[in-house]
């Protein structure tokens, strides 16, 4: 592995992350926690890196294990076809699963080939054209370059001059002659899972967190922030016990614990979406409640040995537990990867052609990068390539879930940096102090990361108050910031 790059906060390494610990850069039991976006096998996009295997073997998550303290988490994305093979690997190499998040969002593009006109094509029948799609297409090879992909009725503003920049073109839209009209091949991709992984423990919980400093969920960092008042409607056993029972018990009063005033507990669910999908996201979320965390006493019976006290909310007398109720607001939410995400700090990187369908990638390779190009197969100019671009906001999260402060953190499948940027975001806002580990095997890739993480190690919060979020007005309430005191009355979780 060769050293690009080394600072106080980071250190960025080009080559194999099957060599990281061999080649002595990183030593075994020295890495906090890992959170990574390993290939998910698909061959994405055509993408070779994406079709080596290299996430079905255990041997590169046995890599991963050894340079993991215990008690460190390991946080790996994966497709929705394939990451049960990975999570196979990380067990097989030693790892516990211990849960998956859920990452939805509704702007995942069907790759489903219909049926039916695949039928026509091959029988020489000319299914009959049943609409228009019309779109309107640039003429100049210039703002194609530019990449401006959509053009709304305002833009022109009837300007005769404007418009004769543009012309319309319309796409056949076809219907088979067969029985498998309206037949696909795949759903729309809608979501991808996190795995959540742990090596195991030296010894107990509570000896491996004081040894090593690693081994819970940072629970209290991560709630769900909310202008709801949550409280709390029942008492201990022991607060009972304390008051006496029957007619000597006086009614309690809501009240709220200092975790509920700072938010909602995480859910393994997070959620992506705009204006757009905001509806198809959101929807199957509607206001509904939880599951109460006590038994149903309507039956006379009393359980577990607690007390009888006064008391309206319930059939026979028994305070109820409180049960969260709400919609997707209850769920951690975060924006789509913008274009200003994506290309922070890539300004003075060469620009790049690329092509998201085959036909893209083969026109450019033929040097026709002036071609006009519809929907998928536009031709567009980027600075950052990369295909699978996170969004900072969601790895901020994951990484403050399992990171605690001065923690060293550990992506070798390290891409565009987005695990890196949100390391550095974190450290500029919460004082986190933590040390970022980079491993990366493309070379094209490595100065896109390299800017990212620079331009967020070097970010002023106070001068730059564009960092990505979304304002949308139907955005659910994001995580709130916490008051650090607050924080130290309350463990970990695990």
């Amino acid at each position: 592995m060769k050293l690009i790059h080394s600072d106080n906060f980071c250190e960025l390494y080009n080559g194999n992350m099957l060599d990281m610990i061999s080649s002595g850069h990183i030593k075994p039991m020295s890495i906090d926690c890992i959170v990574t976006d390993p290939p998910y096998e698909l061959n994405f996009m055509g993408k070779s890196w994406d079709n080596q295997g290299v996430s079905f073997q255990k041997e590169t998550w046995k890599v991963c294990y050894d340079a993991l303290k215990p008690g460190g988490y390991l946080l790996a994305f994966g497709g929705s076809r394939t990451y049960h093979r990975i999570a196979c690997a990380i067990e097989d190499a030693g790892f516990e699963i211990r849960d998956t998040i859920m990452w939805v969002y509704g702007s995942g593009f069907p790759k489903s080939m219909n049926i039916g006109l695949a039928i026509d094509k091959k029988n020489g029948v000319e299914s009959p054209v049943i609409g228009q799609n019309e779109q309107i297409l640039k003429k100049q090879a210039k703002d194609l370059r530019e990449g401006k992909r959509k053009i709304v009725d305002s833009f022109n503003n009837g300007a005769p001059e404007r418009n004769n920049r543009f012309n319309t073109v319309s796409a056949d839209i076809r219907q088979a002659q067969n029985e498998w009209e309206g037949w696909g091949t795949c759903l729309k991709p809608a979501f991808e899972p996190v795995i959540v992984a742990r090596k195991p423990f030296d010894g107990s919980l509570v000896d491996n967190v004081l040894k090593y400093g690693v081994g819970g969920l940072n629970i209290d960092e991560c709630r769900i922030g909310t202008d709801e008042t949550i409280t709390v409607h029942s008492r201990s056993t022991e607060s009972s016990k304390s008051k006496g029972i029957y007619g000597d018990s006086v009614p309690q009063e809501t009240h709220q614990t200092c975790g509920q005033q700072y938010g909602r507990f995480p859910a393994n669910l997070i959620l992506t979406y705009d204006e757009s999908d905001y509806d198809e996201v959101c929807g199957g979320f509607p206001d509904s409640k939880g599951v109460s965390s006590q038994n149903n006493y309507s039956n006379g019976h009393i359980y577990r040995g607690q007390s009888l006290q006064e008391s309206s909310t319930s059939l026979c007398g028994f305070r109820e537990w409180y049960n969260d109720t709400g919609s997707a607001s209850r769920y951690f939410y975060c924006a789509k990867a913008s274009k200003k995400d994506r290309e922070d700090g890539c300004e003075l990187l060469d620009d790049n052609y690329f092509g998201a369908s085959n036909q893209a990638k083969a026109e450019i390779a033929r040097g026709n990068v002036d071609v006009e190009m519809k929907k998928f197969n536009k031709i567009l100019v980027r600075k950052n390539i990369h295909p699978s671009v996170k969004p900072v906001d969601l790895m901020q999260y994951l990484v403050r879930l399992v990171a605690p402060k001065g923690a060293t953190i550990l992506d070798p499948f390290m891409g565009s940096g987005s695990t890196g940027k949100a390391v550095m975001f974190e450290n500029r806002e919460r004082n986190a102090d933590y040390k970022f580990i980079g491993v990366e095997l493309s070379e094209d890739y490595i100065p896109i990361a390299e800017a990212r993480i620079k331009f967020a190690e070097g970010f002023n919060l106070e001068e730059n108050t564009e960092k990505p979020q979304n304002t949308i007005e139907k955005s659910v309430e994001k995580p709130q910031k916490l008051d650090e005191k607050v924080f130290e009355k309350f463990d970990w979780g695990i």
